[in-house]
């Protein structure tokens, strides 16, 4: 973080002039002692590289068998998408709607999104729209509910056991992998690193 750069409390909204933070350390609001920032080191780095190995799990996880049922020597494959559009077959449309987007759209975003900030800014260039993409970016990140959507299939697999046999699928892992891989990421993520380098490079 920048010398004498100005942070506004969330919490309290007063403004403050924060100094040289170094990384491990925290500054607070001397009003409310809320948590004004707290750098991470090599933040944008790592998070670069989680977020490549994130789009690389997303498109395994939608390319790839989700799970496999086995019942009386026959054997079905589904996709990733295959609960979404049995939602849309029996009319749920709404529903569909909303599983695809929290679990297909606002993670790709996300990942997408944070490649088009981190990766030119890696190399000391501003994207197009950074600021707007960034702004819609931290928007979008509450909508990322996958870790609920496993929750409920790994439900079906248990009430389902007793019918068939459930082989879980190579996207099945990938997509239990990606859901750690992008929480790494928004952990790793210093808000206040992109900001500086984006007033650096302008």
């Amino acid at each position: 973080m920048s010398a004498g750069h100005l942070i506004a409390c969330h919490e309290c909204d007063l403004l403050h002039r924060v100094t040289q933070v170094p990384p491990g350390s925290v500054a607070r609001c001397c009003r409310c002692g809320s948590v004004l920032a707290r750098p991470k080191q090599d933040s944008l780095e790592r998070t670069l590289a989680l977020t490549v190995s994130g789009l690389i799990l997303f498109g395994v996880s939608n390319v790839f068998p989700f799970l496999s049922f086995k019942l009386q020597g026959l054997v079905q494959q589904t996709l990733l998408v295959s609960g979404i559009r049995q939602l849309h077959d029996q009319g749920l449309t709404g529903l569909a709607v909303l599983v695809a987007f929290t679990t297909l759209i606002a993670p790709a975003f996300q990942l997408v999104g944070l490649l088009y900030i981190l990766l030119p800014l890696r190399f000391n260039w501003i994207s197009p729209g950074l600021f707007q993409v960034f702004r819609l970016f931290r928007s979008v990140q509450p909508w990322g509910m996958m870790e609920v959507f496993m929750l409920g299939i790994l439900v079906s697999v248990v009430k389902l056991a007793k019918m068939a046999h459930i082989v879980p699928g190579i996207a099945a892992f990938s997509f239990m992998a990606l859901i750690f891989v992008l929480a790494a990421a928004m952990a790793s993520l210093d808000p206040h690193e992109v900001w500086d380098r984006w007033e650096g490079n302008r």
